[in-house]
């Protein structure tokens, strides 16, 4: 049971027959049944934080309910996001704090830097803190991480995902984004996703650049839903399968005029049919809503608005075996009520959670907790001293043979990269990238001293000459640049701070950001730091060329190792296609303060 409620039965069945007042009576609006599909002027009773009675009747109305006016206004579900990342830069506080008020009083969290950094124990402490937040805030628990790496499969042992996987606030297993792994019948998954299944739990998915016929073996494994589609004929094949089909319209990927066709030309059976954001960055939440921003562009294209708002409400609670709880309104179910004042903007007057007023005309009116992130963690920042990181050569890429070309990762976009082999000069046996622009050293390093993996990028920047971030999918240390003395100086800079991302001009720091919590996310409980950040981050990096629109996706995707092309991971340069390690990652330990040993 994920959802627990403070009203007992009996006590809303004796609010429905008036025989007790209502803690909240809204009167007068129109209420959105996402059950019928029906607009009903009805009033809504509330007792303490679940709707105890819907219809004409006002018995519950007692001398100390609290009456909202409603006339003229929507009464609609809370809003779910089914597929959440609270870690983009923000953290789960910060990023509530902005979304509540937007409408979203749901939302299911993918926790994997958060498992990275904390292990099990830690997890389950932070999970027990949260459940102060207003709302309801849930997890999908990782299986694997973004990347192979060693001691992984360790870390993600059976008995820690178990014990997660008992918790109340977990309702399921997140994204395998190496889908192949469930193709290819990998044991350790499949048996975790048959306890899935036992437990009546979820089982998200992650299916980007799978085809039909191999999908058909990953549906088999076990996934329930799937928000990869980038085309409506892509969406079609995995509604077509059995899968929740989650339509996605985020800052890396605004897809949704294209698949949401499979809606408004398909004439397709929408009641298996989610809409997500998918993780956007700060400034794509600031500019364009959260769920909220799904629901007005779905409308805009075309897409009525009760089958909008069913997508974000019961839909998605469906899908997740919460609509018991949460997802209409309904008697029983848990009081999060949005006060719409159209179905154009869909900007709520009010929202209600848990029975609570929470915002009212977009400003927060409860408290949010206080919590300091990093008692949680168990993960140091780095196991190794600063100095380490002066030696030059440890940002060069080798190249021993310089008769032979170099294999370099280009960026045909914002994420997916292709490889190139470029002849280049080597000087005493590493690449001279002097006399081609455009061309950037790149190196992962293991914050726990245990390896360096390098690469050369191209379209990446022009003239950058130092950037350190923890800030990827790996959260080691990621540098990158064409002076070696500037990657050098902003490395160790990121080290200082214990996490996050530094520009280097020649030997100035023009911009640092800290991200101390897990390397990804600012301890900052204001969203607006977050969206400062990232704002400075994407103008900096642009002045210096970079050519697209997502910065952090960029560099969370680099080192990841299910994307097609080149990638930096923990085992060396990766060719993902021919599944081919091209430059091993050496240990860190044999460089030494000038030389490489």
């Amino acid at each position: 049971m994920a959802v627990k409620t403070k009203a007992t039965r009996a006590e809303l069945i004796e609010v429905a027959q008036g025989r007790r007042p209502a803690d909240l009576f809204i009167k007068g609006g129109t209420v959105i049944n996402v059950y019928s599909g029906e607009f009903l002027k009805q009033n809504v009773a509330v007792y303490q934080d679940c709707i105890a009675y819907v219809g004409d009747s006002e018995a519950a109305i007692g001398q100390q309910t609290k009456v909202i006016q409603a006339e003229g206004m929507y009464v609609s579900p809370g809003f779910i996001e089914a597929h959440a990342h609270p870690w983009v830069m923000y953290n789960p506080i910060s990023v509530t704090g902005k979304v509540l008020p937007l409408g979203t009083t749901t939302t299911v969290n993918d926790n994997l830097f958060f498992y990275l950094h904390m292990g099990a124990a830690g997890f389950k402490e932070m999970v027990k803190d949260l459940k102060q937040l207003p709302g309801n805030f849930f997890w999908l628990a990782r299986l694997v991480s973004q990347a192979d790496y060693p001691g992984e499969r360790e870390w993600f042992n059976q008995a820690d995902i178990g014990e997660l996987l008992e918790l109340d606030e977990v309702v399921g297993t997140a994204e395998v984004t190496r889908w192949p792994l469930l193709y290819n019948g990998d044991p350790f998954l499949l048996d975790t996703m048959e306890a899935v299944r036992e437990k009546r739990k979820v089982v998200d998915g992650h299916t980007a650049g799978c085809s039909y016929e191999k999908l058909n073996s990953v549906v088999a494994s076990g996934v329930n839903a799937c928000h990869e589609a980038i085309t409506a004929k892509e969406a079609f094949d995995r509604l077509r399968l059995g899968m929740w089909t989650t339509l996605r319209n985020s800052s890396l990927r605004p897809d949704l005029p294209e698949i949401i066709k499979m809606i408004t030309e398909g004439n397709v059976n929408t009641s298996r049919i989610l809409m997500t954001t998918d993780g956007p960055h700060p400034a794509f939440i600031e500019k364009e809503g959260f769920v909220d921003g799904l629901v007005r562009q779905a409308v805009e294209l075309g897409i009525p608005p009760m089958k909008a708002i069913q997508m974000v409400t019961i839909n998605a609670a469906t899908y997740l075996r919460l609509d018991d709880f949460i997802g209409g309104v309904a008697p029983g179910k848990k009081a999060d009520l949005l006060l719409l004042p159209d179905l154009v903007d869909f900007r709520p007057d009010i929202v209600i959670a848990g029975g609570e007023v929470a915002a009212e005309h977009g400003e927060l009116q409860v408290m949010m907790p206080e919590v300091d992130w990093n008692k949680y963690v168990v993960r140091e920042p780095f196991s190794f001293s600063k100095e380490l990181l002066e030696n030059t050569n440890l940002y060069c890429y080798p190249h021993m043979y310089p008769s032979e070309p170099v294999p370099v990762a280009y960026f045909r976009s914002n994420v997916i990269t292709q490889r190139k082999d470029i002849e280049l000069p080597s000087i005493n046996g590493y690449t001279d990238l002097s006399n081609h622009e455009g061309l950037m050293q790149a190196v992962l390093i293991d914050r726990g001293s245990g390896w360096v993996s390098k690469a050369i990028l191209e379209r990446f920047a022009i003239n950058l000459d130092g950037m350190a971030s923890t800030y990827n999918t790996t959260t080691e240390l990621l540098v990158i640049g064409r002076n070696p003395e500037s990657m050098a100086k902003a490395a160790a800079r990121v080290h200082e701070m214990g996490g996050g991302i530094v520009i280097v001009d020649k030997d100035e720091i023009v911009l640092e950001i800290p991200l101390t919590f897990t390397g990804m996310m600012t301890t900052d409980s204001s969203f607006d730091t977050a969206v400062e950040y990232h704002d400075e981050l994407l103008a900096a990096m642009q002045k210096r060329g970079f050519p697209f629109h997502d910065i952090l996706y960029t560099l969370l995707f680099l080192t990841c190792d299910f994307l097609p092309g080149l990638r930096l991971v923990p085992h060396g340069l990766y060719e993902v296609k021919t599944d081919e390690i091209l430059l091993p990652s050496a240990p860190l330990s044999t460089f030494k303060c000038g030389i490489k040993s």
